[in-house]
């Protein structure tokens, strides 16, 4: 059985999600591997109260995206012009 990971958004909505594929995010590798008792690292959950759930939504996508790309399978990633902005911050915010 394969290790997940539950990201929540700001309106509550949960992504559950390969940890490998969440790992992607530096940001949240530190919360989840990080040594001190962290509750992201006991439980497995992150909630990013700032990130809403469309941005999150796509950010999942990105890092299974991301795993397949470093595994050699090179497919265009489609960003909607609407959510570039709140993508961008959400991206720099996680550093993807």
């Amino acid at each position: 059985m394969r290790e997940t990971v539950k990201l929540i958004s700001m309106e509550g909505f949960e992504f559950i999600i390969d940890r490998e594929a969440a790992m992607v995010s530096q940001t949240i590798r530190s919360m989840l591997t990080s040594p001190g008792g962290f509750s992201e690292s006991k439980d497995g959950v992150v909630t990013f109260p700032d990130i809403s759930t469309t941005i999150l939504e796509k950010i999942c996508q990105y890092f299974y995206w991301s795993l397949q790309y470093a595994r050699g399978k090179e497919t265009e990633f489609h960003i909607e012009p609407e959510l570039t902005l709140e993508l961008m911050m959400a991206a720099n915010y996680l550093h993807t």
